[in-house]
């Protein structure tokens, strides 16, 4: 029973330290274009490197 009550704290600020990393990249606009990334992938770059 006393590794329940160490391993429940644990795994709640596991949690909470997730959840607060979410809201910190919607803050910081991780999650704005997400169609850019499907289409940068798509180009071509060895134009670049003649």
């Amino acid at each position: 029973m006393s590794g329940l009550a160490f391993l429940i704290p644990i795994a709640l600020g596991l949690g909470v330290l997730g959840l607060a990393a979410f809201f910190w990249a919607m803050r910081k606009g991780q999650f704005e274009d997400l169609d850019g990334a499907a289409r940068r992938i798509l180009i071509d770059d060895d134009e670049d490197e003649r």
